[in-house]
């Protein structure tokens, strides 16, 4: 297979001088496409990680047109003995990026790294990994991120929330996705990656909802990477209608695609995910969103009903507003 249409750089299993290679617990994948900008800095900070284990980087290129493919093959060939290539012969524009990349991955871990986004802290490695050894009822673990705007239009601020739990449940993880993407770090082998994760409208999620299902995902309470917003990204770039009805998108599609398995924690987090987002867009007086997200929550169901009285009070003043605006309109001041 030719370095165009498939992996480029070692797969062998010795090193350079002959001897048996360490086996290696990580594989660092890094998923990239048009990226020019940000790759160097990405890749930078996954080489300059400090680790008593070996690791390998595998990057899946999705067919660059700004220069990022030839970046990263300079970056194999000045690293042969760390860097894998997955380079697409068209541009797949899927989840299929990723999930081949997982496939190829030859590690016991593996953690996970957009293009455009980078690492922070040398040691983010060594101290997932010791996580995971000492917490084994963990599938997998995350740190928190600084979300970086590109033209500095905002301030940086915390992927993550403050009171974010030490441990996280399937049913948490169902009701919200508080994981940046380059904060993750995973064990292999607990399932076969399902075919349809390629048609997913989300990249991360997904796997978080699959990887709970055999144990608890892990928080670390420190800041070890950087996710940027720019207007090239792929999801960032997104309004926040369009951002919702991915999410929404997500719920409906993963919980037919696991045959309703987890159905009562699939719609139980849907209607809780979109119902936050309804009282706080309420609280704004954002009429729009509000109104978008509470009509999400109608096709899910809250395991307790208590969740009902809360939309209730949503429905009840979207109402109000649009008779405001009725009346205003029709030239009638309601009090």
């Amino acid at each position: 297979m030719s370095p165009s249409a498939g992996t480029r750089g070692i797969e062998g299993g010795a090193s350079g001088d002959g001897r048996a290679a360490a086996p290696v617990r990580v594989s660092v994948l890094v998923m990239t496409y048009n990226h020019a900008s940000f790759i160097e800095q990405a890749l930078d900070s996954v080489l300059m990680q400090q680790a008593s284990f070996e690791y390998e980087v595998v990057i899946s290129e999705d067919r660059s047109t700004d220069g990022t493919r030839e970046i990263v093959i300079g970056y194999q060939e000045r690293f042969p003995e760390k860097v894998r290539l997955l380079l697409s012969p068209s541009n797949l524009n899927s989840n299929r990026v990723v999930s081949r990349g997982i496939r190829a991955c030859r590690s016991e871990f593996v953690a996970l790294l957009d293009g455009d986004d980078y690492w922070t802290d040398p040691a983010k490695l060594q101290l997932q990994v010791d996580f995971l050894d000492s917490h084994p009822d963990c599938s997998e673990c995350f740190h928190n991120a600084t979300t970086v705007y590109a033209d500095a239009s905002q301030e940086p601020r915390d992927w993550t929330l403050p009171g974010q739990k030490e441990f996280m449940t399937l049913r948490d993880i169902w009701r919200g996705n508080p994981i940046a993407t380059g904060s993750v770090m995973f064990r292999t082998g607990l399932y076969e990656l399902p075919r349809w994760y390629d048609d997913m409208p989300l990249t991360d999620w997904p796997l978080h909802v699959l990887n709970a299902e055999h144990g608890q995902i892990g928080y670390i309470n420190r800041t070890m990477s950087v996710y940027r917003i720019h207007h090239g990204g792929e999801y960032s770039r997104l309004d926040e209608i369009a951002k919702f009805e991915k999410q929404y998108q997500f719920y409906r599609l993963m919980n037919r695609k696991m045959n309703h398995r987890r159905d009562a924690l699939a719609r139980n987090g849907q209607f809780l995910y979109f119902l936050e987002r309804a009282e706080a867009y309420k609280e704004r007086g954002e009429l729009q969103n509000a109104g978008f997200c509470a009509r999400r929550c109608l096709t899910g169901r809250p395991i307790r009903k208590a969740a009902y009285k809360r939309l209730y009070q949503v429905l009840k003043w979207l109402l109000w507003q649009s008779a405001k605006e009725t009346f205003i309109r029709a030239g009638t001041t309601l009090k």
